[in-house]
């Protein structure tokens, strides 16, 4: 359906693609991974011609309707969320208006001819409407609204009063609705919890027949959704057979053949110039040098392509806190604002032991952030107590710390200040364990992108001797390889963590307990969070 063959893209001195193919054909699901800056978001540019290639063709096929999400919404206002989201098909609504426009002329006297002539444009237009879903487009709209988490009771609010992450999943609506021909997805499950990720990932499966191409932060996301991994790497994009899983382990296979070949045409080459150079003032041997000189001139060097094995950063053991770590009792809290007082939760006790890696759980809205802010003292609770343990030292984070990172400051500096005894090459070593390597590590506050300062605020909490992390969504914003080095980190930390992630390979890698925030109330599990997921998929089977 589209094609991009022997393609060449160049910003400024960058090259980003070099003679590089690609292709989606009908029905196929690919997911776009590579390295930031590699060229991910160039493709879906090229595709919906936001951006012309320098070298080679881009052919798609002729009326495919092309549906792309992006990160960036635009503006929205005047409407309805249900409205905004039908928008995406003006072209269906209007449709649907002159159809309506002929039923009623068909109610008006005219002559035969006439009549005949209108009913077959009025048949053409409920063929061609009925084939582009306008029949339940309402439906549609509506459903896909509520699967991503704007229920009924918000279907009729003016768009402009939802907040940016709100109104970035109306604009994933907009583009489902559509129920287009060709599906590009940029980062779709961002600003989604859990449960709006597993109805996606259910309609994407299930209900939508056409072909895909998406990128996205979320491991497990991806793995039940494509059957095919294309990599954006090294000015060139290559095709894996297989999903996220299948390509880690096939992209090592095709490296280690690649070494093994590099290292056989170096050791070949290495005995071709030393034949040379040994027999080059010979006479005799002046036919055999030149021939061996033209042989190694023609061949194709095998090149390694850069590969940044992520740094081990040794962190230092915090400070042993007492087995109690975080008791709770009868908690609840209520905000008050202009509309009044809202519960958010009430009456939740619990414990939190030493070496506990939990996973606070729950619907939007829930009040897991709300949970986690009472816990680090962010806001007092309305009733009840938290009492933390013997030598419990708090660290917290939220997407809001990031807003107080300096801008004018460099990343080093804004690390250095936090470790003011330690050398700088140990700080360059934290810096270079978040993937600050280099002269990235100098770059000011105010050039980093949303990930970047997340990467930032994270190490900051790490080089700290804290014993008791408290994290609401700290995989926002990082990618793959990001997710997986903090990961690793908080595994190997031997203090107390708990956590609000939608990334259920992270939580399922990282959490022992967890705490799960239900209708005000709460249920502990004491178990992983796959032991949570397997028991309330049998309540939900048992109701």
């Amino acid at each position: 359906m589209i094609y991009l063959s022997n393609i060449g893209v160049q910003h400024g001195s960058q090259v980003v693609f070099q003679d590089a193919s690609f292709q989606i054909l009908e029905g196929q699901r690919i997911g776009i991974v590579g390295p930031n800056g590699a060229g991910k978001s160039t493709v879906f540019r090229l595709i919906v011609g936001e951006q012309q290639p320098d070298a080679g063709e881009l052919n798609r096929v002729k009326k495919a309707v092309i549906g792309y999400f992006s990160q960036d919404v635009g503006e929205m206002s005047g409407r309805s969320a249900l409205d905004e989201v039908k928008s995406a098909v003006a072209d269906v609504i209007a449709l649907g208006e002159e159809i309506r426009q002929m039923e009623a002329l068909m109610a008006e006297p005219m002559d035969d001819d006439a009549m005949a002539a209108l009913l077959e444009r009025y048949g053409d237009a409920t063929e061609a409407f009925e084939h582009k879903g306008g029949y339940d487009l309402e439906s549609r709209a509506q459903a896909v609204l509520t699967g991503l988490g704007i229920g009924p009771d918000e279907y009729l609010k003016p768009v402009e009063t939802f907040s940016g992450g709100w109104k970035m999943r109306i604009a994933l609506a907009k583009i489902l609705t559509m129920n287009p021909d060709v599906l590009l997805l940029d980062e779709p499950t961002n600003h989604l919890d859990v449960e709006s990720i597993v109805w996606l990932e259910q309609w994407l499966t299930t209900e939508y027949k056409g072909a895909l191409a998406m990128t996205s932060h979320d491991r497990e996301f991806m793995n039940r959704v494509v059957t095919s991994i294309a990599e954006v790497a090294n000015r060139t994009i290559t095709l894996y057979s297989g999903d996220y899983e299948f390509y880690l382990r096939e992209r090592e296979i095709r490296r280690e053949q690649l070494l093994a070949s590099h290292r056989r045409q170096q050791e070949m080459l290495a005995k071709e110039e030393a034949f040379i150079a040994k027999f080059k003032a010979r006479v005799s041997h002046a036919a055999q040098v030149q021939s061996r000189m033209k042989k190694i001139e023609k061949i194709d060097r095998i090149e390694i392509p850069v590969e940044y094995k992520p740094m081990k950063f040794q962190f230092d053991v915090p400070p042993r806190s007492g087995d109690d770590v975080v008791k709770f009792e009868q908690l609840a809290k209520t905000w008050v604002d202009d509309g009044g007082e809202k519960s958010v939760f009430g009456g939740l006790s619990g414990m939190v032991r030493r070496g506990d890696k939990i996973a606070v759980v729950g619907v939007n809205g829930a009040g897991k952030s709300t949970f986690l802010k009472v816990v680090a003292a962010q806001t007092d609770a309305t009733a009840g107590t938290v009492t933390l343990g013997a030598n419990v030292h708090v660290g917290y984070f939220s997407q809001h710390a990031m807003e107080l990172l300096r801008p004018e400051k460099t990343v080093f500096e804004t690390l250095y200040e936090m470790m003011p005894e330690a050398s700088q090459g140990s700080v360059r070593s934290l810096l270079g364990a978040f993937l600050f390597r280099g002269e990235e590590g100098d770059k000011k506050i105010s050039a980093l992108s949303g990930g970047e300062k997340s990467r930032v605020v994270l190490a900051m909490l790490l080089s700290r001797p804290l014993n008791l992390l408290v994290l609401d969504e700290p995989t926002n914003h990082l990618d793959i390889q990001s997710r997986e080095i903090l990961l690793e980190a908080l595994k190997d930390f031997e203090g107390t963590v708990l956590i609000v992630s939608h990334d259920r390979h992270f939580l399922k890698s990282l959490v022992t307990r967890v705490f799960e925030i239900d209708h005000g109330h709460m249920h502990v599990f004491e178990g992983n969070y796959q032991y949570y997921l397997d028991k309330t998929y049998a309540l939900c089977a048992d109701a």
